[in-house]
């Protein structure tokens, strides 16, 4: 990923906002009537809104605490009434709004009260008369007239909700709640990640390639080898944009998902969108024709995250014709032969960190902090780099193993690399844990990915009363993590996992401490094989019939 100027530590797809909404508006037009009613009844729903009061509104500069206030807002409610314009408070709001929607995807919900928006984006009528006034009054700083002018055509020619005589202020106002209700405050955001290095560019881009402003259907690949980020950028891009659509769905670990087992992920896919979640779907073609007949009427956003195998595609978003228009779905996967097959010509590849970025976000893991390293760190930190190869998931790993250690403990965990490859940094951190904890990997490796914590860990527990400690230490280790209740681990590391196992004994599955594959587990079954064990089989994974 190209260093294109300062660190996106703070990108907007992580940020925590204090407030749901902030209310720009005229107070001499609007504070004691339409904007206090409009305030009540948002607070009335539980959506936290900032509205300002006269005391912030002193003097001719607009206050840090109201720039600040925009700042952690995630959507700005714009009231243009007949004296908007006339404010230089206001003016100065909404260019500072517009800001804000650029840089950190904020939303913007223009209310035209009692105005003609053409008349706001054309500069007429009233808001002719203020803005001639602003230029006589402001004739040696023409630059911010002329970002005033921009701004309110800009902000009017946004999607709105317009108030004139003939419709009612409470009626006006109850669409209002409802939609910052229904698009955005009702959302369950996605884990993104805690340190979002190097990631604010990439997204960008990839939301340019969706051109949510095009009526078509569109399909768009991030492409790019393991551990570089590809499921990291398309959750990021999926917060970022999931308002502008009828209804998302966000399939994770889509390779895991093979024939028959696809019928799952559709069922999936369409209780998200259709919100029924007593929907079944019979088998893989039946759901493919679900999905193709229940939703080519419906503005859709669908991620497909680590797409291997072109019947996934084919399954789950066989056609652009599925889908209703204005449909975005992306897909992420390591295979770029895939996307071309099935026809997605707009790709994205992934590229890895460069230095700065890399540095930064081992600093983060290892110091907790963004950097630079101490003195006695900086060569040791710049070999760490250096057998990560610019991949956010082996400096990641790679950080926590190594942070709060000496600088002979560096030494001697970067003398243990082989070499640069990506399996042999993340077993390093592997190769350091003590043997117990190292069990505990295994089993959620092979068995456990995904599932409840509660539910794990009282598995776990049974068998070893120092797991709670064992998945808390693997937690520090970045060796896992825990979203809400589940826990998960990268692709990468389950494979490594479930390798280390493998290699126990390759030619003979019954020899292996742990059965997870249907496969082997038949054939041990079946050839009486379980005998021959090498270690004492602790868990096999039993299938249910469907």
């Amino acid at each position: 990923m190209a260093n294109r100027g300062a660190s996106s530590s703070s990108a907007p797809f992580t940020k925590s906002w204090k407030y749901h909404v902030f209310l720009s508006f005229r107070g001499f037009d609007t504070r004691s009537n339409f904007t206090s009613h409009l305030y009540s009844a948002l607070r009335l729903q539980g959506i936290n809104t900032f509205m300002d009061d006269d005391e912030l509104r002193r003097g001719e500069e607009i206050s840090s605490a109201l720039l600040t206030a925009i700042e952690d807002s995630r959507i700005s409610v714009v009231v243009f009434s007949e004296n908007y314009a006339s404010s230089k408070w206001c003016l100065d709001e909404l260019v500072k709004i517009l800001d804000c929607k650029e840089s950190n995807q904020q939303l913007i919900i223009p209310v035209f009260y009692k105005v003609n928006p053409s008349d706001v984006r054309n500069h007429r009528g009233s808001f002719g008369d203020a803005l001639a006034n602003m230029e006589r009054k402001y004739k040696d700083e023409l630059d911010k007239v002329k970002k005033w002018r921009a701004a309110l055509s800009q902000a009017a020619a946004l999607s709105g909700f317009p108030l004139d005589e003939h419709r009612s202020e409470a009626e006006l106002i109850h669409k209002i709640v409802q939609e910052i209700s229904q698009r955005v405050i009702d959302r369950t955001y996605l884990y993104v990640t805690e340190y979002p290095v190097g990631m604010h560019y990439p997204v960008q881009d990839i939301i340019k390639l969706l051109d949510l402003g095009e009526n078509d259907v569109r399909m768009v690949g991030l492409w790019g080898t393991g551990g570089i980020g590809k499921t990291t950028i398309a959750t990021a891009v999926y917060n970022s944009i999931a308002h502008e659509f009828e209804g998302c769905s966000f399939l994770a670990n889509v390779k895991d998902s093979k024939g028959g087992g696809l019928a799952k992920p559709q069922r999936t896919l369409l209780s998200e969108i259709l919100g029924d979640t007593n929907l079944e779907v019979a088998n893989v073609h039946k759901g493919a024709t679900m999905i193709k007949q229940r939703l080519s009427c419906r503005k859709v956003l669908l991620v497909l995250d680590d797409v291997d195998d072109m019947e996934q595609l084919y399954k789950l978003v066989g056609a652009c014709d599925w889908f209703g228009v204005g449909s975005r779905i992306i897909i992420t996967t390591r295979d770029k032969q895939l996307l071309t097959a099935h026809h997605v010509n707009l790709i994205h590849e992934v590229r890895i960190l460069d230095d700065p970025e890399a540095l930064e976000l081992l600093c983060w893991h290892a110091f907790k902090r963004s950097g630079p390293p101490l003195d006695d760190y900086v060569k040791l930190a710049e070999r760490a780099i250096h057998y990560a190869q610019g991949l956010p998931l082996a400096l990641k790993v790679l950080g926590s193993c190594l942070c709060g250690g000496s600088t002979e403990k560096w030494e001697a965990t970067l003398d243990g690399f082989k070499s640069t490859k990506i399996q042999d940094v993340l077993e390093i951190s592997y190769n350091a844990l003590d043997h117990s904890v190292q069990e505990i990997f295994l089993d959620i490796a092979c068995f456990f990915k995904g599932r409840s914590r509660m539910h794990v860990t009282k598995i776990l527990v049974a068998c070893d009363p120092n797991a709670r400690y064992s998945i808390e230490v693997l937690v520090e280790k970045a060796l896992i993590s825990v979203e809400g209740d589940h826990i998960q681990m990268h692709d990468l590391l389950e494979e490594m996992g479930k390798d280390i196992v493998y290699l126990q004994s390759p030619n003979e599955a019954g020899r292996r401490s742990r059965l997870w594959s249907y496969e082997d587990i038949e054939d041990v079954l079946a050839n009486n094989t379980i005998s021959k064990l090498n270690y004492t089989c602790e868990c096999v994974m039993f299938y249910s019939i469907q």
